[in-house]
C-alpha cells in the first residue's frame, strides 16, 4: 500500500520510512509496513504465533524484498527452529545455505548472569553485529527478549541495558523485531520494553466456548496513522493471514448489470431480469423447502455463464450437495473439474467466527469468484451470539460489495412470526430477501415463494407455489379460490375446474352456434319463398299490363286501317 505524498494534508506519513513485512494484511493495517531502521516489539502469551510472525517477517523479506535477516533465538536452537516451520513451506536450512538468512542460537545461563553495575550487552552486540555484518542483513529478530535478561530484578540496570539494546539497533539501521512473554497486568514480563519500542503488536489467543481465535492489535505506532481494532489472524500451510475487514465506511461501488438466479420464473419476478450484480441476497426458510436447491440453481447459472462461484457449506458436505442436485437437474461436478465450482465444507465449530471470517476471505482472494454462497448462516450461532453473527456477515458483506461479488445467504427460521421477521438480524442487511414457506392446506405440505424486498427494482408483491422438479426449479402461476391462494392438488383441482369450464362453455358456444346456423338456413329459405312468391305476382301483373297494351295496340292499328280505306273509297 502506497504511503501519502508530500503535498497532502498527511504529508507527514511520507517522513517515515517503512519496511513490508509480506504478511498478507498486516502491511494494510500497518499503512505500509513496520517502521524502517527502528524495533518493533511483537507481545503476547505462549502459543500466538510469536516465534512463527517474526519467522515470516525474516523469510518474506528474503524472498520477496531482497533483505536477508538475521534470526537470533534464545529458546529454540536452528536445528528445531527450522523443522518447526517446514510445514508451512519454509526451507530454512536452504535460506541459510544462499546467505539469505542466518539463524543464530544464543544460549544464556541464568546462575551465570550476576546483578553488577558492570553487567551489558556488549558480547551480544559483537555476535549480532557478525551475523549482520556476514550476510548483509537488513532485519533483525530477537527471540524472546525475557530470556536475555532473566536473571536481573534491578530495574535499573534493566532499562539502561534495553535502551542501549534498543539504540544499538537502531544504529546499524537494521528493522528489528524483538519478541516478548506478555506480563501480569502489562504487555511484558518486564513492563518496560513497551516504552522503549517505536511500534507494539499484540497478539492474543482466546477460547471461548472451546472455540479458539487469535487476534492482532497494534498498541502503538510512532510516527504513523495505523488500525486500531483487533484483527483475527490466521496461522495455516501458508503462514499467516491478517484480515483488515473492519471498515464501516458505506462507500463501495454498485453496478447496474444483472445476474440471473437461474429460475426464469423468479426472474420474472424481480423486474424479469434477475438480481443486481455485488448485491447480497438472502433466501429464507423453514427446513425442508429448498433453500439449498435454490443456491445450488444460483450457482449452477454462474457456472454457466462461465464465472467462478465458491460455496461455503456449514451443514452438509460437498459430496451429499453434488449428489442431490443430481435428482433435480443439476450436474455440479462437471464445474468443478471445469475449476469453476469450488466447495469448502466444515461444522461452524471448526473455527469460531473470526476465524471463519479470515478463511472466507482468504478463500476468496485466492480463488476470486463472481458469487459466493454461504449455506446456511444460521449455523454459525452454535459458536457466537446473534449480534456476533450480524456484526461478521456485515464485515464480510463490505468486503464483497468491495469486490462486487454477489453473495447468496441461506438461513434458517422458526415457524413464528418473529423468525420470520429477524432472520438473525440478517434481513437488514441485504439487497434482496426471499423468503420460502409452507403452504399447509387440503392435507398436503406445499412451498410457496414470496419477495420480502428487493432494492433498486420493481419487484412481484404475489406468493408463487415454489416446486421442485426432476427438471430444475420453477414457480407456478397463482391461483385464488374462495380460501385463498391454491397449491398442490387444490390448485390442480381448480384447474380441473376451469378445464372442465372451459370444455361446457366451449361446447354450449358450439350448440348455440349450431341452432342460430339451422335458424339462418330456415330463413333464408322462407325468404327464398316469398321471394318466388313475389316474381309470380309480379309476372301475373306484368302479363295483365303487356295484354292490354297489346290489344291496344292492336286496335289503334285496326282504326288507323279503316280510315285509311273510307278515304280511298
Amino acid at each position: 500500500m502506497s504511503l501519502e505524498t508530500a503535498n497532502t494534508p498527511n504529508s507527514y506519513l511520507s517522513s517515515l520510512p517503512k519496511t513490508l513485512t509480506g504478511i498478507t494484511g498486516l502491511d494494510e493495517i500497518t499503512k505500509g509496513g513496520l517502521p524502517k531502521g527502528r524495533p518493533t516489539l511483537i507481545c503476547g502469551s505462549a502459543g500466538c504465533g510469536k516465534t512463527l510472525f517474526s519467522i515470516e517477517f525474516i523469510v518474506r523479506g528474503a524472498l520477496e524484498f531482497n533483505e536477508p535477516g538475521v534470526f537470533m533465538a534464545f529458546e529454540e536452537k536452528s536445528e528445531e527452529l527450522a523443522q518447526n516451520v517446514a510445514s508451512l513451506g519454509f526451507d530454512l536450512n536452504q535460506l541459510q545455505k544462499d546467505k539469505l538468512i542466518k539463524l543464530d542460537h544464543v544460549h544464556i545461563e541464568r546462575s551465570e548472569i550476576e546483578e553488577t553495575g558492570e553487567y551489558d550487552l556488549d558480547g551480544l552486540f559483537i555476535r549480532l553485529g557478525y551475523a549482520i555484518d556476514q550476510i548483509g542483513a537488513k532485519r533483525v529478530v530477537l527471540d524472546t527478549i525475557e530470556n536475555l535478561f532473566s536473571g536481573l530484578s534491578n530495574q535499573g540496570i534493566l532499562r539502561a541495558e534495553l535502551r542501549r539494546l534498543f539504540e544499538w539497533l537502531k544504529a546499524r539501521k537494521v528493522t528489528t523485531i524483538i519478541t516478548g512473554e506478555r506480563g501480569d497486568g502489562t504487555l511484558t514480563r518486564h513492563g518496560l520494553e513497551e516504552y522503549v519500542s517505536d511500534c507494539v503488536i499484540l497478539l492474543d489467543h482466546r477460547v471461548n466456548n472451546q472455540i479458539s481465535t487469535r487476534l492482532l492489535r497494534i498498541v502503538k505506532y510512532r510516527g504513523s496513522m495505523h488500525g486500531t481494532n483487533e484483527y483475527p489472524f490466521l496461522i495455516n500451510e501458508k503462514g499467516i493471514s491478517v484480515l483488515p475487514v473492519t471498515s464501516l465506511t458505506l462507500d463501495h461501488p454498485v453496478s447496474s448489470e444483472r445476474v440471473s438466479s437461474g429460475i426464469p420464473a423468479l426472474d420474472k419476478m424481480l423486474d424479469g431480469q434477475g438480481f443486481f450484480k455485488g448485491s447480497s441476497i438472502l433466501i429464507s426458510g423453514t427446513a425442508g423447502t429448498g433453500k439449498t436447491s435454490i443456491a445450488a440453481s444460483f450457482a449452477n447459472e454462474a457456472c454457466l455463464r462461465n464465472e467462478r462461484c465458491i460455496y461455503f457449506a456449514f451443514e452438509e458436505s460437498s459430496f451429499q450437495i453434488i449428489r442431490n442436485m443430481r435428482s433435480i437437474g443439476f450436474d455440479l461436478q462437471t464445474h468443478i473439474d471445469k475449476g469453476l465450482l469450488k466447495f469448502q465444507a466444515s461444522r461452524p465449530t471448526l473455527n469460531g467466527l473470526e476465524m471463519h471470517l479470515v478463511a472466507i476471505h482468504k478463500q476468496i482472494k485466492e480463488f476470486k469468484p463472481s458469487v459466493v454462497i454461504l449455506d446456511p448462516i444460521t449455523n454459525l450461532i452454535t459458536v457466537g451470539s446473534v449480534s456476533d453473527v450480524k456484526s461478521m456477515l456485515i464485515r464480510l458483506i463490505d468486503f464483497l460489495q468491495a469486490e462486487q461479488i454477489t453473495v447468496l445467504f441461506t438461513a434458517l427460521t422458526l415457524n413464528n412470526v418473529i423468525n420470520e421477521q429477524t432472520d438473525e438480524g440478517v434481513s437488514s442487511l441485504v439487497d434482496a430477501w426471499l423468503l420460502v414457506k409452507d403452504i399447509e392446506f387440503n392435507g398436503e405440505r406445499n412451498r410457496g415463494l414470496y419477495v420480502m424486498k428487493s432494492r433498486g427494482m420493481k419487484h412481484s408483491n404475489q406468493v408463487r407455489e415454489f416446486i421442485i422438479t426432476d427438471k430444475g426449479l420453477d414457480l407456478v402461476d397463482v391461483y385464488l379460490g374462495s380460501e385463498g391462494v391454491l397449491t398442490g392438488s387444490a390448485r390442480e383441482a381448480q384447474q380441473l375446474l376451469e378445464e372442465t369450464g372451459i370444455v361446457l362453455r366451449e361446447y354450449a358456444t358450439n350448440r348455440k352456434d349450431r341452432e342460430i346456423e339451422r335458424k339462418k338456413l330456415i330463413l333464408e329459405s322462407k325468404i327464398a319463398s316469398l321471394k318466388e312468391e313475389f316474381e309470380s305476382v309480379q309476372d301475373e301483373l306484368n302479363k295483365t299490363y303487356i295484354e292490354d297494351e297489346l290489344r291496344k295496340e292492336v286496335m289503334e292499328k285496326n282504326r288507323e286501317q279503316m280510315t285509311r280505306s273510307r278515304h280511298n273509297e
